[in-house]
């Protein structure tokens, strides 16, 4: 099935890097203008110029999307600009500390659920106000493997990427009937810059982690891109409210 966005617009959430900029690009080069937006407004307005060089249409957008205004105003930026919004991606995230929760700090714990959970609360509130007066438009929200199985350390990592889906479910059902579908993905362990650091500072967690994967590696990029694409796809039309695995096999174990 081609995959095709002609004609639309898409906004992808921690854009700058790893696989917010691996569906940005996506988007793009399956002809969708897009609003990159990140926390970095260096990095994302680098990623946007490399788009825009490669002749795609694309916007860099600098935001916190643990502040609901700032999202708010990313998207009125985006609507602006391409006059619509059809898809976007919500995956801008952050790790915490491994911790077991005893010794956790609180502070980490609240910034994690700022930016994982009310992030993608923010994001879909200021998405949903848009594509409800279109009748249309897709959303994907970025969980995790942690989202559906526990793992030791990760404890605030894990409660956002379980109550992302929550959100999810709750929204799907909403909109729905509006013709506006939401769904989320849920990836493993993929070589983005998040895994990367996470192998340098715990290689020996990290190891046994990617031991454990049935496919023997790590996801790449482009392959949680492809399903974001396709879930926002009309190829996706009978799906809604799902959490999608994309993890080499790990949670079948």
């Amino acid at each position: 099935m081609n995959i095709t966005f002609e004609n639309q617009a898409a906004l992808v959430t921690g854009a700058a890097s790893g696989l917010g900029l691996a569906a940005a690009r996506a988007f793009a080069e399956a002809g969708a203008a897009v609003a990159l937006v990140d926390f970095d407004g260096d990095a994302v307005q680098a990623a946007a110029e490399t788009l825009a060089a490669d002749g795609h249409q694309a916007i860099a957008i600098r935001c916190d999307v643990a502040d609901e205004a700032q999202v708010a105003a990313a998207v009125e930026q985006t609507v602006a600009a391409f006059g619509r919004l059809d898809a976007a991606f919500n995956n801008a995230g952050i790790q915490a500390p491994v911790s077991e929760t005893a010794d956790a700090e609180g502070d980490d714990f609240d910034r994690v659920i700022a930016v994982n959970l009310r992030g993608v609360w923010n994001s879909m509130k200021h998405e949903l106000r848009h594509m409800r007066g279109q009748g249309s438009g897709a959303i994907v929200n970025c969980s995790s493997t942690g989202g559906v199985v526990g793992t030791a350390g990760l404890g605030a990592y894990n409660a956002s990427k379980h109550a992302v889906i929550g959100v999810t479910r709750s929204a799907a059902l909403e909109y729905a009937p509006s013709g506006i579908r939401i769904n989320a993905i849920c990836p493993g362990v993929i070589d983005t810059p998040m895994v990367q650091a996470a192998k340098v500072d715990h290689p020996e967690h990290m190891a046994a982690i990617i031991d454990a994967i049935p496919a023997k590696r790590s996801g790449t990029a482009e392959e949680i891109a492809s399903a974001v694409l396709w879930l926002c796809s009309s190829g996706a039309a009978f799906t809604i409210g799902q959490a999608l695995v994309v993890d080499g096999g790990f949670t079948v174990l």
